[in-house]
């Protein structure tokens, strides 16, 4: 049965590697133009969101149109889920216009993986959860790598709501494989201590200070209040202990990178004049997602069309 992307997981180094080699292919070259490809035409992918997405969901159309595939996306709201259709019979039912692809985000955690064991068409997942979220974990190595960094050896700082995370999560894969330094970093109720025994090389802190001291990236991440069921900390509160600011920068490495998967929510996570300065990559982050879902794309259903698949 052909499998699309449902984890960082379960893929191995090498087959992480060749996603971010190819996606340099489809970077942009200074201020040329992006020639459209005719790589994947005649293909057709459904984009199925069932959470609200501006970057990930925007980014795989853009990818899709790119190869020279059509991309049409559904949201729940425009389902028959509205209406009270389960998820199974809802995929089945798109499942039977024989898309080539369906790149799918839900709220439920392993919802791709559970589908994927009776739908023939390939999925690939777009966010799962608090489980996982592999192109993102892709962008953000291949970001990492632009700014010449190896991912070898690295100290990375994770920052934030880590309980609800699902790119932590997938970062943390990916990262631990190619063996980089973890530090996950967070309130003590958002930071599950089970997370320490994820992967090698992955440790846990509630110190600020100590998560950014020498590092080489910082990934801060947003505060899911959708997800949390515990009192939320107030915005203030939460930025004076676990929000970044310049004079945190002065910790880490003078290289060091600021990454955040966005929405950016400024004056809780992060400080305007850290997000708009010369050590953010975030804008990065947004361009590079389309580039690696490219590759992503033409590797699934590169492979359904050679009678592989991409794990």
């Amino acid at each position: 049965m052909p499998q699309g992307l449902l984890g960082i997981e379960g893929l191995s180094r090498p087959e992480i590697q060749a996603i971010l080699d190819r996606s340099r292919d489809f970077q942009p070259r200074g201020d040329q133009r992006f020639r459209k490809l005719d790589l994947l035409r005649g293909r057709m992918v459904v984009n199925l969101f069932f959470e609200a997405s501006t970057r990930t969901r925007t980014s795989f159309e853009i990818a899709a149109r790119r190869l020279g595939a059509d991309a049409v996306s559904i949201t729940a709201q425009a389902s028959s889920v509205s209406k009270g259709e389960s998820l199974v019979d809802t995929l089945n039912t798109l499942a039977a216009m024989h898309p080539d692809a369906i790149i799918m985000r839900h709220a439920a955690s392993g919802a791709p993986h559970f589908l994927q064991r009776y739908l023939e068409t390939p999925i690939i997942n777009a966010g799962d959860g608090t489980h996982e979220h592999p192109t993102q974990a892709l962008l953000d190595a291949r970001t990492i790598l632009d700014r010449g960094q190896t991912l070898e050896g690295l100290r990375v700082a994770i920052i934030g709501d880590i309980a609800h995370s699902r790119v932590a999560r997938s970062n943390v894969h990916l990262l631990s494989k190619f063996g980089a330094h973890i530090v996950l970093c967070g309130p003590a109720s958002l930071l599950p201590r089970e997370l320490e025994n994820i992967a090698s090389g992955v440790t846990l802190t509630t110190d600020m200070n100590e998560a950014i001291c020498g590092a080489d990236v910082i990934m801060m991440l947003r505060v899911q209040l959708e997800r949390q069921h515990e009192a939320a900390f107030p915005a203030n509160e939460y930025f004076q202990f676990y929000g970044l600011r310049l004079e945190h920068l002065q910790l880490a490495k003078p290289e060091v990178i600021v990454m955040h998967p966005g929405p950016i929510n400024r004056g809780r996570e992060i400080s305007s004049e850290v997000a708009d300065s010369q050590r953010s990559v975030i804008l990065n982050q947004v361009e590079n997602g389309i580039a690696v879902r490219m590759a992503v794309l033409e590797s699934v259903l590169g492979a359904k069309k050679n009678g592989n698949a991409a794990h």
